[in-house]
């Protein structure tokens, strides 16, 4: 392409000077790219081996039908060829931080290498120095509202609290909180935790008091308590941590739990049971899981390497096909890269509008006064 030279006024030699620098900008540009690109998948080499090395990941808490969980394990599995070892499958919140406590010296594979806990749980265990910082590759993706700035920890995925009702035994499904207090209901309720320890547990007793107009914290918490102690006196909760197994056979046809674990109970049920999956009208509660690695991992490398999983888009694809919104969702539809089938299977947008999500603050006070009242309030000793 000849480049014309204006004698006058040297123009031409000012157009080549601008083409040398934008050609010279874009080789670097390029250049770096490659770098960067050839730097991640030299670190991401590295990791990967000194994972395989230590030749196991040990996990705790992550039922195979929570969040999708069970395709999210073997994807890892077939990628990286790792050994996992799944403990206490059915285990809250709390027993993965006492886990963490009782094993700190204990290199085996009853030692966890990575939580996946509640929200509240995650500035908690920092401070009580049971986990340690790492920022996957992705974390400029993670929104800052929802991670710890130094990496302690940071948020996986969210969805909202629902009542999972088997329709073969309750004819009219409860639309609201309000509704649970019917009397048609007796012997039918159950949540899907152990409300002194697990943090969905928590959040339902808490999303109680504020479906009763109480602020979110500890004044909703302590409401929350008094409206669980009705629901007992009526005889309506069932002092049982609900399951897919006891609301198909009926010893807990009401249960109250995350959404996505409703839906994926809906999907494997197929009809036998029909399951509803209600999001309430008011108290839509919506919570945050977050993950951890312990300040004690056995395999340290591999529980990188996990993180790197679940939070590429890969591993969080992986969870929203469990029915749960991955903490990146914006990014990856953003991007475009959510898949059509995937998107179409999650609940109308309109269900999630009311959704309200309770500060750490919040949390921390309504959990304080729920797991310390459970016992004296509403004396329902769910196991």
């Amino acid at each position: 392409m000849p480049v014309w030279i204006n004698k006058k006024t040297n123009q031409g030699k000012l157009n080549i000077m601008k083409l040398r620098t934008m050609l010279l900008n874009s080789t670097v540009a390029a250049a770096l790219a490659l770098s960067t690109t050839t730097a991640f998948a030299d670190a991401m080499g590295d990791l990967a081996a000194a994972a395989k090395a230590e030749g196991e990941l040990t996990v705790i808490a992550l039922p195979h039908d929570w969040c999708g969980y069970g395709g999210v394990i073997d994807g890892f599995k077939a990628k990286y060829g790792l050994k996992v070892n799944e403990l206490n499958p059915d285990a809250g919140s709390g027993d993965e931080i006492e886990a963490i406590k009782a094993n700190k010296d204990n290199k085996g594979p009853q030692a966890p290498d990575v939580i996946d806990v509640g929200l509240s749980f995650g500035p908690s265990s920092k401070a009580d120095g049971l986990t340690q910082p790492y920022k996957v590759s992705t974390w400029d993706t993670i929104p800052d509202s929802a991670k710890d700035a130094e990496g302690y920890w940071y948020g996986d995925y969210y969805g909202v609290l629902s009542f999972q009702v088997n329709k073969d035994i309750i004819k009219n499904v409860p639309a609201d909180w309000a509704d649970l207090q019917k009397d048609e209901y007796k012997n039918s309720i159950a949540l899907a935790g152990d409300p002194r320890a697990s943090n969905q547990a928590i959040l339902a007793v808490h999303a109680s008091g504020i479906a009763g107009g109480k602020a979110p914290g500890a004044e909703a918490g302590a409401a929350g308590l008094e409206f669980f102690k009705e629901l007992n006196a009526k005889g309506n909760l069932v002092p049982t941590i609900g399951k897919s197994a006891s609301l198909a056979q009926g010893a807990t046809p009401i249960i109250i739990g995350w959404d996505y674990n409703g839906l994926a109970t809906r999907d494997t049920l197929a009809g036998n049971p029909g399951v509803d999956v209600v999001v309430p009208k008011t108290g839509v509660v919506a919570g945050v899981y977050v993950q951890a690695i312990s300040a004690f991992a056995p395999h340290p490398n591999a529980a990188k390497l996990w993180m790197e999983y679940v939070y590429s888009d890969e591993g969080q694809i992986g969870w929203l096909k469990g029915y749960c919104h991955p903490i990146r969702f914006g990014d990856l539809a953003k991007n475009g890269k959510i898949p059509a089938d995937v998107l179409a299977k999650l609940p109308p947008a309109e269900a999630y509008n009311a959704a309200l999500f309770p500060s750490l603050d919040e949390q921390g006070a309504a959990k304080e006064a729920i797991t310390k009242q459970w016992d004296t309030v509403v004396g329902a000793n769910v196991k």
